[in-house]
């Protein structure tokens, strides 16, 4: 065999593992510190990291002090809104750090993909981090396995603390108890041992986007009517948004109760939530602290919604969506003429005038329907109407019959899923042919929806009169707290009071709450 001639080429540099005492050249060094939580305990220790990192920087004379970049009441899980920590790889990516010095790994991050994928980064552009805790230098050969092993711990602790932290949110759920945000929660203060207390001023602002609300008035409407009045939002702000309104009108707290659990956290890393559609358990607790607002106020609310929901609405004005055409159903839309002289009148006219099959429905004036309103209101027999009302409500709202078919309905269902639940069971432990049981499965699959479909049926004819018969209740209550006679046009009233006008070609007929027309 072949003796190879081999010859040795001395190296130029010496390589040797870095350290903090053994490195020549001054280095750009800069620390990182983070606590999680704005708890008192963790301010301390932030500091104490901030101080600590600061005066070992400066005290060694091999090292040139860039920055301290920190992190305070930021959870660690991901590297999103770590706005310090994200500052700071930017700064080192760009040549102005050569040392990156923190407390451990759980410090620097608790999800082993950003933390490995970081220091991977790092290291392309020489960039070094020194875990001191763990004395890991992460440019050194066993300082990624280590740092893997000891970032997958990490992670696992934090799934640990996330698992931990629902349980106690969900026990304290299921015990009835709950916490909100009171610095942007209206209408509430933090009481005794956490409790709900009213707080007098803000609950006028509530009482008042109701009263608004069914009195007619758009969310839109409310909100010009909250900024005219410079009233504050939760976040103490003066300009309203919708959706902020929209909660507040559906808040079931608001009228004493409270339902805990809407939403959870899908990942403990990422911190994503969502609303919660049935995944997870809810909790409903009853009377739970003092109401702003009434129950049946709060009910009357969500059925305006309902009835609003999916139709082009507009509250802009006293008249908006009450005025009806009598020969072709369409609404009345405000017109104003002459709108910049002496001549200047507000007048409705059919929506289809112009459009399609064109309406020869005539228009009006707003002060025609104001006088005719008043007109009809003068006119009632209100002691007659209050007895007729409330014998509608005994007669026709009663749902007693639909609430027995109801449960008999419920009955036949449940018979029903248990015999498929059987159905299957027996068919994953035995051996069956499969064309009979594919048509006692479709059978009694059939059979299910349709007694499904009936129940839901049934189902919203007993809402619908439960609705209808809260609606002629405050009706009742509203005739019976109205003034005997009116001398001028009352807005509130008529809101109150009335269902819809319905415009013919030559009258005015106004259509009360409970029906009946005048």
């Amino acid at each position: 065999m072949e003796i190879k001639k081999v010859t040795m080429i001395p190296a130029k540099k010496s390589v040797e593992t870095k350290s903090l005492s053994s490195i020549v050249k001054k280095r750009k060094v800069c620390g990182y510190a983070r606590v999680s939580t704005d708890k008192e305990e963790q301010q301390s220790s932030y500091t104490a990291q901030v101080d600590y990192y600061t005066n070992l920087i400066k005290s060694n004379p091999s090292w040139e002090y860039v920055d301290l970049y920190s992190d305070e009441g930021i959870s660690g899980t991901s590297m999103k809104h770590r706005d310090g920590f994200n500052k700071m790889i930017d700064d080192a990516l760009a040549g102005k750090i050569d040392l990156i010095i923190t407390k451990s790994v759980s410090r620097f991050a608790r999800n082993t993909v950003d933390t490995l994928q970081t220091i991977r980064k790092l290291k392309e552009h020489n960039v070094e981090v020194f875990f001191e805790k763990e004395h890991i230098y992460s440019l050194d050969g066993k300082g990624e396995v280590l740092l893997s092993i000891l970032s997958s711990l990490a992670q696992e602790e934090s799934r640990s603390i996330s698992l931990n932290t629902t349980w106690g949110h969900r026990k304290r759920f299921s015990d009835g108890r709950h916490s909100v945000a009171y610095n942007s929660f209206l209408g509430y203060d933090k009481g005794e041992e956490g409790k709900l207390v009213v707080n007098k001023k803000q609950a006028e602002t509530i009482k008042m986007i109701y009263k608004l609300y069914l009195l007619g008035k758009s969310l839109y409407g409310i909100k010009q009517e909250l900024e005219r009045l410079n009233l504050e939002t939760p976040m103490h702000k003066k300009v309203w948004h919708i959706s902020t309104i929209k909660s507040i009108l559906t808040n079931e707290k608001y009228k004493g109760d409270a339902l805990l659990q809407k939403q959870y956290t899908v990942d403990f890393l990422t911190k994503k939530r969502k609303t919660n559609e049935g995944e997870i358990p809810q909790y409903y607790v009853t009377d739970d602290h003092e109401p702003i607002i009434d129950k049946k106020t709060f009910d009357l609310v969500q059925i305006e919604r309902e009835k609003r929901n999916g139709v082009s609405y507009s509250g802009t004005d006293v008249f908006a969506n009450k005025i009806v055409c009598g020969e072709c159903g369409s609404q009345f839309g405000k017109k104003v003429w002459h709108s910049n002289d002496k001549y200047r009148c507000v007048i409705y006219r059919c929506n289809k005038k112009y459009s399609g099959k064109k309406c020869s429905t005539g228009h009006v004036t707003e002060d025609e329907i104001k006088a005719k309103f008043v007109e009809a209101y003068n006119s009632l027999d209100r002691a007659g109407v209050i007895r007729n009302v409330e014998s509608i409500k005994q007669v026709l709202m009663s749902s007693d019959k639909e609430k027995a078919e109801q449960k008999k309905l419920q009955d036949e269902y449940d018979k029903c899923e248990k015999k498929l639940y059987k159905l299957i069971e027996e068919n994953s432990t035995h051996a069956q042919n499969q064309d009979e049981y594919n048509k006692k499965y479709r059978d009694l699959a059939d059979k299910s929806t349709k007694i499904q479909e009936k129940l839901d049926k049934i189902t919203a004819t007993i809402k619908d009169k439960g609705d209808r018969a809260k609606v002629l209740e405050t009706y009742i209550n509203d005739l019976k707290a109205s003034k005997n006679k009116l001398t001028d046009f009352d807005e509130g009233l008529l809101y109150a009071l009335v269902d819809r006008v319905k415009v013919n070609k030559d009258s005015i007929k106004i259509i009360w709450k409970d029906g009946t027309e005048s």
